[in-house]
């Protein structure tokens, strides 16, 4: 089985209490590329968006925004 990283918008915007405007807003990251990344749509994932992320929700673990999964080929 082949592994993707998976980012954790969804979760995230939940876990805070905020809309993915408003993360788009702290983190400074474009609203569609957060939905992108939310929807697996984005093969490409821009470390300084994870770090943006990161930041402005205060997140030390990098766990609690992306994940490894294992997806069927």
């Amino acid at each position: 089985m082949a592994k993707k990283v998976i980012v954790k918008i969804s979760e995230l915007t939940k876990k805070y209490k905020i809309s993915m405007r408003e993360l788009s807003r702290l983190s400074d990251v474009r609203h569609a590329a957060l939905s992108e990344l939310a929807n697996g749509k984005r093969e490409n994932i821009n470390f300084s968006h994870i770090v943006r992320i990161a930041e402005a929700l205060e997140i030390q673990d990098i766990r609690d925004i992306i994940d490894m999964v294992e997806v069927d080929e």
